[in-house]
This record gives C-alpha cells, structure tokens and sequence, in this order.
C-alpha cells in the first residue's frame, strides 16, 4: 500500500483541477436564470461567492456548500483530512459554523482498494470529530480517478453574515495563510522538495480556518472569501468585481511560503497558473513573470482573504492574535476605476 501514489492517478491536483475561472463563467452563463425570485436565498452563484445561503426565519440562516477533487497528496488519510478542510472553509469564509457533512467519494476500484479508500474516508471523519460535527453519510460511484470531498451544511446569524462582494474603499487587505502551495505540491511530484519543506504544505492545508466564524462576529470584516484554485489574484478579483471596487497590493507584503523562488526556478509552476491567468489576466495592471506565477498560484484548502475598515484593523489583528495568527496588511480597496486596458488589481512590486 505504501508504494500507491495516489498522485499518479491525478490529471489535476487539489483545487488545480478546477475548472478555469474562464471555462466556469461561460457554462454558468448558459444554464440559465431562475424563472421566479426566491427572496429567502441570501446568496446563490451571481456573486461567484463560497456557498449558498438560505435565510430560514428568525435572524438565522444555513449554509450549503461543496466541493471535492482529485488527490494532491500520496497519503490516503491525509488526503481525505485535505479535502474535507478545503470543504469545511467555505463555510467558515462565509462567517458561519459548521453543522454536518456528507461525503462524496469517486473510486477506481479495479485500480485501488477497497482499504485505500477507508483511509481517505477515515481522515476525513478526523477532520469532522476536530470540528465537532458528524459525517453524517454522502454517496460513492466507482469511477476512473480517484475523487473525494464534502458537502456542508452549516449555520450563521444573518446579521454576521459575510459576503465576497462587500468590500468598500479604504478597506486593508489580510490573508490567514501563505501562499505557494500549488508550487510546493508541484515540487513534490518532481522529487525537489528540501527537507525543511517536507510538512510545509500538508500542515497548511490541514489547518482549520474557523477563525472565519470569529471574524463574522465582527463587523468591521465587511468581506470575506477563501483563497484556493483561482489564486490570490483570481479570489480577488471576484471580490473587486461583485464590489465594484479596485485593489491596490504590495506584493513583498503578501505572506508566501519560504524560498518559493528556489521552486520556480526548477520549472515547479502547475499547470492550473496559466490557466488561472488566461482567464483574468486582464484585470491585473502590470506584473513580473515571478509576480504571476506566485500570485495565479492555486491554492488548495487556502487561507482566508478579508477585507476590514481601516478604523476596526487594530481590534481585527487582536482577534486574529488571540488564535494564534500573526497577519500583516498586504493591500488596500480603492474606488472603483479602470486603466486603459480595463484593469482594477494592482500590483506593487
């Protein structure tokens, strides 16, 4: 079992083999409206926002999300402890709580076993118990690729809601967890990862973001989303786009994972990079090949992106402290406006 590399059966890994923000715009757009106004979904896919949101009375709402991928790692479990994380987070990024889980499991069973598989579905049953919620069942198909994830249902006052398209001028930019895991993932595939990197990803991608249901308590948090496979920029500019606002970002300032140059300079960009910056390329004023390839970078199970008033960053940073973040201000959202090219995200380098 220790010589299966779940990898090797992966035409795309993690949030890498999403569909591109390109691709998903033009199906979206041909599926059609709703033919009668549903006045209790709080949030449907207008805004490209991380999960639905479904007003039920009271001042309360749920949350309804899901998602699932092809592995990004070799190890079973830590497979199934990734994706359920990455699942988990979109409610979190939507200042909710978690309730319950089901599982959504694709398997080639003439390829892998049956006990690989228990593995994948044993993390992510840890993942829930950390949470304290049940995986309280899901469906399973046998399939040609391995696949796996969650759908989530969780909870949030109505009033804490937070949304990806709220974001007003003025506001800081703060990212809860360093970018460059894509390249880091990709350097693993092709054997060059140093040793002081061996945990790095897996750490990062396993690591819960429930400091979302603390920063929707908040209401100096006007915006939040989750990075993961359109990158920083793509993730960004969805928020910029549904605010009809611009962004500003220094790029020395967004937290990246160490020595990602050493990565890029071994060829360690995925493929999922270009595809990311094919599709929004244009909304991003000048950058540096190294720029693009950090920034377009897909993430999985990424960190946390806010946008919070200026006057509210000091007690911001004092909650993020208290869980054990250290966030620094990468950007700023300025009025809306555009460049000759059309482009709203820029980049300081």
């Amino acid at each position: 079992m220790s010589e299966i590399k779940l990898t090797a059966f992966s035409p795309g890994s993690g949030c890498g083999c999403k569909i591109s923000p390109k691709d998903l715009e033009e199906i979206l757009s041909g599926a059609g409206a709703f033919t009668a106004p549903f006045e209790e979904l709080l949030v449907g896919n207008d805004s490209r926002d991380d999960a639905a949101v479904y007003d039920i009375g009271g001042g309360q709402a749920i949350i309804s999300t899901t998602d699932f991928f092809t592995p990004i790692v070799n190890d079973p479990f830590q497979f199934g402890q990734i994706a359920s994380v990455n699942a988990i987070s979109d409610v979190y990024a939507m200042g909710g709580e978690p309730l319950m889980a089901i599982g959504l499991l694709g398997w080639p069973l003439k390829k892998l076993s049956n006990d690989i598989a228990k593995q994948v579905v044993a993390g992510a049953r840890s993942v829930c118990a950390e949470v304290g919620i049940p995986l309280a069942g899901g469906h399973s198909i046998d399939i040609s690729e391995p696949i796996f994830g969650l759908a989530v249902t969780g909870r949030v006052a109505v009033d804490q809601l937070k949304r990806n398209d709220t974001a007003q001028p003025g506001a800081k930019l703060f990212l809860s967890k360093p970018i460059g895991v894509g390249i880091l993932t990709t350097a693993e595939k092709k054997g060059l990862v140093l040793p002081q990197h061996t945990t790095t990803a897996v750490e990062s991608m396993t690591r819960l973001n429930s400091i979302g249901a603390e920063f929707g308590k908040m209401a100096v948090v006007q915006a939040m989303t989750d990075v993961t496979g359109f990158g920083l920029l793509g993730h960004l500019g969805e928020m910029c786009a549904g605010s009809k606002v611009n962004a500003r970002i220094e790029a020395a300032k967004v937290p990246t994972i160490d020595e990602l140059d050493f990565y890029l300079e071994k060829g360690s960009t995925p493929g999922g990079t270009d595809r990311n910056w094919a599709s929004y390329g244009h909304q991003v004023g000048p950058i540096s090949e190294r720029g693009k390839k950090i920034l377009c970078d897909p993430q999985t199970s990424g960190g946390l992106l806010t946008a919070v008033a200026p006057e509210g960053v000091d007690e911001f940073l004092k909650v993020a402290k208290e869980a054990g973040l250290e966030l620094t201000s990468f950007g700023e959202i300025l009025p809306r406006g555009a460049d000759e090219t059309g482009a709203f995200i820029q980049v300081v380098e």
